[in-house]
């Protein structure tokens, strides 16, 4: 079971099992990926008789040596769910520590805002609330961007507009020239009359 459920978490990179489970595995993982850091023949053999998957053994070999090389240890870690519901046992995750992206990326983040805080100069503090300002400033710019585009876009139309009523106009002068015309006429018949 733990030999199937370590190449589960090999390939997957993180299951959902019993916290009793996670431990056992814990227990049974973290050696083989220590001995996947030195990569000779007679460690690949050692975890593919743990293992027993090809597959599997290249995956920790290939990608995941490469990515704990520098970790002391410790590549597995524990997030508990809560109960499961048929027979209440606690459930958890367990996952390898460098392949979540959500909480890598959140370190960075945290360290990068605890560095700008400590500084209490003044200068530091311009400077860390330069990109603010200019996040304000850049906000209306992009409003009155938007407008002009849409007041150029209504300049176009209204060419476009103008045009038409040109020629509807156009249209309609020579009916009312029809009119003038008989009009005329029957002024000239009035007068040989």
């Amino acid at each position: 079971m733990l030999s199937n459920m370590a190449n589960s978490l090999i390939l997957h990179k993180r299951i959902e099992t019993t916290v009793a489970k996670a431990k056992a595995l814990r227990i049974y993982v973290e050696p083989l990926i220590t001995k996947s850091k030195e990569d000779t023949t007679n460690s690949r053999r050692v975890v593919f008789s743990y293992l027993k998957d090809k597959y599997a053994v290249s995956e920790l070999f290939r990608e995941i040596s490469s990515k704990v090389m520098n970790r002391p240890g410790g590549y597995t870690r524990i997030i508990k769910t809560g109960s499961r519901l048929g027979d209440s046992a606690e459930m958890c995750l367990i996952e390898l520590v460098d392949y979540n992206e959500n909480l890598l990326g959140t370190k960075q983040e945290t360290k990068a805002k605890s560095t700008t805080r400590r500084s209490r100069r003044g200068k530091a503090k311009a400077e860390a609330d330069a990109p603010v300002a200019a996040a304000k400033t850049a906000a209306p710019a992009k409003k009155e961007k938007a407008e002009a585009k849409k007041v150029e876009a209504n300049a176009e139309v209204a060419p476009a507009k103008e045009e038409a009523v040109i020629e509807e106009v156009k249209a309609e002068e020579p009916m009312a020239d029809e009119p003038k015309a008989e009009v005329e006429k029957t002024t000239e018949e009035n007068t040989k009359e």
